[in-house]
């Protein structure tokens, strides 16, 4: 295990995540933490940087254009991070980065407490795309 990877580890212990799984060799975290509504949140330690990717819901086929329009407006407000697309474009992810040369805890903290408010303001209009209230 890398020296990045276990720095992240002890930081996302620290502020008590629960570790669901490890990949070492991609030097990938998969975390949960039920209060703060993550779950199965990706850590993933890329040269540089460090992506943070949470599933928030899969689309369906017909979703409006004007879902995308009020994702860009809903991203104006988030503190960290943003609202996209995967790459083929039928699943919304919360995503953010972090440059790995100066990581703190006090940096990986606030992107954890800016998904878990975006969720918070959010998370009930997010889920009228999929057509759940």
């Amino acid at each position: 295990m890398s020296d990045v990877l276990d720095q992240v580890r002890d930081y996302v212990l620290e502020l008590g995540l629960a570790i669901e799984s490890e990949i070492p060799e991609e030097e990938i975290l998969i975390v949960n933490d039920e209060e703060r509504a993550i779950s199965h949140l990706v850590i993933d330690c890329e040269d540089t940087i460090l992506v943070l990717e949470q599933l928030i819901v899969q689309l369906p086929s017909t979703v409006d254009s004007s879902v995308y329009k009020r994702l860009l407006q809903i991203n104006r407000t988030l503190i960290f991070g943003a609202f996209v697309l995967n790459e083929a474009g039928n699943t919304l992810v919360y995503r953010n980065t972090l440059a790995l040369e100066n990581l703190d805890l006090n940096e990986l903290e606030g992107t954890l407490n800016a998904l878990t408010l975006a969720l918070a303001e959010n998370g009930k209009e997010l889920l009228t795309f999929v057509g759940e209230d």
